[in-house]
């Protein structure tokens, strides 16, 4: 029998949300690792079981631990249920996935071309795709998710995942010369490696290249990192309730506000009131919420 106070605790319980850092010696590979679980939480009601993610320059790796996924947006050209591990280019507009129930997920974010560098895709040929892993990546890869998939734990996972990517990224970032974590220093570098691969060649074929590595131009790389920076930057004031967007939009480079509110809408599908607002109170924004 169930005590009163173990049933308050699960009442009161939350959905069980983990947004976790790669070591040191991964941080210019992967972006980051997304766990999810609403197993020990009470059900959730259909709106709040839907997972609203931004457009994003990152690619992605996703599993399906226990429980079952669908797209909702049927653009993608997937079936309706999700494969239990897939494959993710970079998205040029938000995205929105839905579990029919309590459902726990996994999730690897690669810099795009990191991943290029790795394992040779073209990643201008996923941008706005999704598919199941092993029409993206090769047997190495897919022997990996499926240790993944029955792995007991978020630790085990990456532990898993780092000691597979670990020793294949030093040696390209021997041959590469690859360094940096942050969004910005990727960008600054990916347009720096274009240009030096491009060397006496015109700006199209530099762009061509990028574009081979990172999915997307570097007009749109760069609006989405400078994006995210001014959210990161303005969170306290969010938070709080005390945000100025104009301030924000003029700390952030925006030659206006309504410039700041396009940009934002085109990323996340709202404006930033909307965006800071969902992101609070609105459980299927919970993306939005752990990367703040």
């Amino acid at each position: 029998m169930t005590s009163p106070a173990s049933a308050s605790a699960a009442a009161s319980a939350a959905p069980r949300t983990r947004l976790i850092a790669p070591r040191l010696a991964l941080a210019s590979c992967v972006r980051a690792y997304l766990g999810r679980s609403t197993f020990d939480c009470p059900p959730l009601p259909p709106a709040q079981r839907l997972n609203r993610f931004p457009a994003t320059p990152l690619c992605s790796i996703s599993w399906v631990i226990r429980g079952e996924a669908e797209i909702a947006a049927p653009t993608l050209g997937l079936e309706v249920k999700l494969p239990r591990v897939m494959f993710g280019g970079p998205q040029s507009r938000p995205s929105v996935s839905y579990n029919t129930g309590p459902a726990q997920g996994f999730m690897l974010m690669f810099y795009a071309s990191a991943l290029h560098t790795l394992s040779g895709v073209d990643i201008s040929l996923w941008l706005d795709r999704f598919a199941p892993l092993d029409e993206a990546l090769g047997p190495d890869w897919q022997a990996l998710a499926r240790q993944v998939l029955e792995a007991a734990d978020d630790a085990a996972r990456v532990g898993l995942i780092e000691r597979f990517l670990e020793p294949r990224w030093q040696a390209a970032r021997a041959v590469d010369g690859q360094g940096g974590s942050a969004v910005g220093d990727w960008l600054r570098r990916l347009s720096v490696q274009a240009a030096a691969a491009g060397w006496g060649r015109g700006a199209r074929y530099i762009e061509r290249r990028i574009k081979a590595w990172a999915g997307q131009p570097m007009r749109t790389l760069r609006r989405m990192n400078r994006a995210e920076q001014v959210f990161l930057a303005a969170r306290a004031d969010i938070f709080d309730g005390s945000v100025s967007w104009s301030e924000v939009a003029a700390r952030g480079g925006y030659s206006d506000q309504a410039h700041l509110c396009r940009e934002t809408r085109e990323i996340t599908g709202l404006s930033p009131t909307e965006l800071a607002r969902a992101s609070q109170d609105d459980e299927s924004y919970w993306v939005y919420r752990i990367w703040s």
